[in-house]
């Protein structure tokens, strides 16, 4: 299944839904036919599993090296990215030659960054092996790396020549990771297509049983909500912004929890956060407050916390840090309705600890 994504603002390029690599060697070729080098970007569990699955299908074509990182979020850092700028350089890059990314988030922005750097650009393309990635991480140019203890504050717009995504790839996934994925998905209904989201509630059991027929649908639907915006508003100047509906609040708590929650969990805290504050100030019902809340348990969210009261002004100083703020106020996007999101200026301090307090308690509360 290929989806394109067009822009007047910006290059455009072609999504692949596959059933596995099958498709990709064809399809990569065409696409650099003066490219001599490929250095694949991956960590060590995703090239310990597909390394045999790609480099076969290149070498052939092309000079084939690698660059291997630690897993995990701890590898989404500027030194990462300039340690590759170091090893292109050694391998003798040229403009005309490509960056591929093999994996999930952590690998898909550290890729896009590098490659906006080096040369000051030169093509990359992305396969993307887990549900996070497929949905959201993948799609959209925007690539993030942390910095002293922010997330994504440093970054680049840069879109790929191609993003391919074998389905295969999610037999694989841990399935933390499965549902940790389909929190971007949920946060796309709930943000952008109210039917959407009750075709997810009315199919929660064959997503959890990873029916393929299903998720490839579901993610033919969530790539498109979040292509529609992209290409409306590729360098998040509008519209793009309400792509991170429950990453305000969700940021500062996966940032504060440092490696507790990944992010996936981290969004659905966000998206209960900004849910209820949507609730409080009038804009949905309480019962559609708790309906978003409790949805998210069937998939293994999480939609409490436990941390200390005093730690509330500590996540309110990360929150601060958010993108989307402006003269020193919080701007956050809200819920108008299940299925339609709004940036929302000056959140007060106390409206976010009362979100906290939501959040903050254990079974026996």
């Amino acid at each position: 299944m290929e989806i394109p994504v067009t822009s007047k603002k910006s290059e455009g390029y072609s999504i692949y839904i596959e059933h596995d690599f099958s498709g990709f060697k064809d399809k990569f070729v065409l696409l650099f036919p003066e490219a001599r080098k490929v250095c694949i970007v991956s960590d060590e569990s995703v090239y310990s599993l597909y390394k045999d699955s790609v480099e076969p299908l290149l070498k052939d074509n092309f000079e084939v090296v690698s660059f291997v990182i630690k897993p995990g979020e701890a590898s989404k850092d500027i030194n990462v990215v300039l340690e590759i700028e170091k090893f292109l350089k050694e391998s003798g890059f040229s403009r005309k030659d490509v960056l591929l990314g093999i994996g999930g988030g952590v690998v898909s922005d550290i890729t896009g960054f590098a490659a906006s750097l080096y040369l000051r650009g030169i093509a990359h393309v992305f396969i993307a092996t887990t549900l996070l990635a497929m949905t959201d991480a993948s799609i959209g140019g925007k690539n993030g790396v942390d910095f002293e203890g922010i997330k994504n504050i440093l970054g680049s717009f840069k879109m790929p020549a191609m993003i391919y995504m074998p389905l295969n790839t999610l037999d694989t996934l841990p399935e933390r990771e499965f549902y940790a994925g389909f929190a971007e998905i949920m946060k796309h209904g709930l943000l952008a297509d109210a039917k959407f989201y009750m075709w997810l509630i009315d199919n929660m059991y064959e997503i959890c049983d990873k029916d393929k027929d299903t998720i490839a649908n579901m993610l033919e639907t969530s790539i498109n909500i979040k292509k529609a915006i992209v290409e409306k508003d590729p360098f998040e100047n509008g519209d793009r912004a309400l792509l991170n509906l429950g990453h305000s609040i969700g940021h500062a708590l996966e940032s504060y929890f440092a490696g507790e929650y990944v992010h996936g969990e981290a969004v659905a805290l966000g998206c209960v956060a900004a849910a209820f504050i949507s609730w409080k100030l009038n804009k949905i019902s309480m019962e559609d407050y708790y309906e978003v809340r409790d949805m998210f348990v069937p998939f293994n969210l999480p939609i409490s916390i436990q941390m200390d009261k005093a730690d509330y002004e500590d996540v309110y100083s990360r929150l601060t840090k958010d993108k989307k703020n402006s003269g020193g106020n919080i701007n956050m996007v809200l819920l108008k309705k299940i299925g339609k999101a709004e940036l929302v200026k000056d959140i007060s301090k106390e409206m976010v600890f009362a979100a906290l307090d939501e959040l903050n308690f254990t079974e026996e509360d």
